[in-house]
């Protein structure tokens, strides 16, 4: 029966997940091909994008305090509640999202409207992507831990194939009825995906470890105040260690498309088709990652990857240069699966990072304030570089080596923090010893 859990909760992650961030992703994609021209005033392309992405980062900001509120929840009342209601928002913020009428219906109410949904669709994700960790990673074997928390972060890249899917279907649409109608269509098919969701995390128990931690009374009464009191560091550096993880799909995805259509003159629906095979490979990549990662140490497996982060963008630039399709499908394949290696194991060594009292609300707070500072900015920076610098591509290289920078810094973090924990825990075991 407990294999059995463990198995349906992974799968349940990653079916849970998928559906999240496709709503997600289907915003930060219509985001670089659409919503500016729909919800904002006539401006010029630039302008229109970047008032887009503007609303696409306030998905971000409200992703820390939703990790302070369903963290704080999470580890009060369990992880499985947490988890329906976080699918429940997130299918009705992005229906909303696909039925607003455009600026030139209603004026401003139009992107008030964007941003109260897009702020809802940045509540749910805050929320549901700690929770999807801890219930795949709780109920897993003790020695797969990694490779089954791996399986809620394959929810990213699934989500975005589903995404780039629905909008290749709609991609054949002209101009006109594209900009009318076509670009609702992703949006509106959220709600028959969060009744999926709804009903597959419904048939998974409760983690074992909150129950046990539940029926022993040592469920923390105020659990951010502990964390915040007892176990900040980890949380500074568990944040930096998803940096690139969270930022560089971002950077490879949405904003890549922006990129390589107004500066390149790559039809959009071609560069969908290449981030469709990337997406694809790193799918396929992520497990492998995990699987190996826990073969030879999960903190040396992060920290040789985050160096490879920091030295891929040079590469995958010179080879998008080419205007080749082909060559910029590889030199962003070459981007993503390092990052998306990282990725999939940050989740299970962070989860271990906290202890259980707190550890929804470390890794949600973790996770969350990084993506808010680093994954909801990265496009709108990015943006503004190719504006400033047109025609060169180094300092969008140096963000993304920043980016993995920070990652290396937080990995190393995490792991001094918890060889120091591991002594603290040994001398604790030999002093009564002593005393005797």
């Amino acid at each position: 029966m407990k294999k059995d859990q463990s198995k349906r909760a992974a799968a349940a992650a990653f079916m849970g997940t998928t559906i999240e961030f496709y709503d997600f992703y289907v915003y930060a994609t219509a985001a670089a091909l659409i919503l500016g021209r729909v919800f904002f005033p006539a401006t010029d392309p630039v302008t229109g994008t970047l008032a887009a992405f503007a609303t696409f980062a306030v998905g971000f900001i409200a992703r820390p305090l939703a990790g302070v509120v369903f963290g704080h929840l999470g580890d009060k009342l369990g992880r499985k509640k947490m988890l329906l209601f976080t699918m429940v928002l997130m299918g009705l913020a992005t229906t909303g999202i696909g039925l607003i009428p455009s600026y030139a219906s209603i004026g401003v109410w139009a992107p008030i409207l964007l941003v109260v949904f897009r702020f809802l669709q940045g509540i749910s994700v805050g929320g549901e992507w700690g929770g999807a960790v801890l219930m795949a990673s709780e109920h897993a074997p003790k020695n797969k831990k990694t490779f089954f928390a791996s399986f809620a972060q394959l929810g990213s890249p699934a989500g975005l194939i589903l995404c780039l899917l629905v909008f290749r279907g709609i991609s054949g649409l002209d101009e006109q009825a594209f900009a009318e109608w076509g670009w609702r269509i992703p949006f509106l098919l959220s709600f028959p995906l969060m009744a999926v969701g709804f009903y597959i995390r419904l048939g998974v128990a409760e983690s074992p470890e909150f129950v046990k931690m539940q029926k022993e009374n040592e469920t923390e009464k105020f659990p951010v105040k502990e964390l915040l009191k007892n176990y900040w560091p980890q949380v500074v550096f568990a944040g930096l260690t998803m940096t690139i993880g969270a930022a560089g799909f971002f950077f490879t995805n949405t904003f890549m498309i922006t990129y390589v259509t107004q500066y390149m003159g790559i039809s959009k629906a071609t560069i969908l088709n290449a981030l469709f095979w990337v997406t694809v490979f790193q799918f396929l990549t992520m497990p492998v990652a995990a699987w190996y990662a826990e073969k030879i140490g999960t903190s040396k497996f992060l920290f040789w990857t985050a160096l490879l982060c920091i030295a891929i963008p040079y590469p995958m630039f010179m080879l998008v240069q080419t205007q080749n399709i082909y060559y910029i499908t590889l030199g962003i394949t070459l981007a993503v699966i390092s990052l998306s290696a990282l990725y999939a194991v940050a989740a299970g060594f962070m989860a271990e990072a906290f202890p259980t009292h707190v550890r929804y609300s470390g890794i949600s707070i973790s996770y969350q304030m990084i993506a808010a500072l680093a994954a909801g900015t990265t496009p709108f920076l990015g943006t503004l570089l190719a504006k400033e610098y047109a025609g060169e591509w180094m300092p969008l290289a140096l963000l993304f080596s920043f980016l993995s920078l920070l990652s290396l810094i937080g990995i190393c973090g995490v792991t001094l923090l918890r060889k120091k924990q591991i002594k603290q825990v040994q001398f604790q075991q030999v002093q009564p010893a002593q005393i005797d």
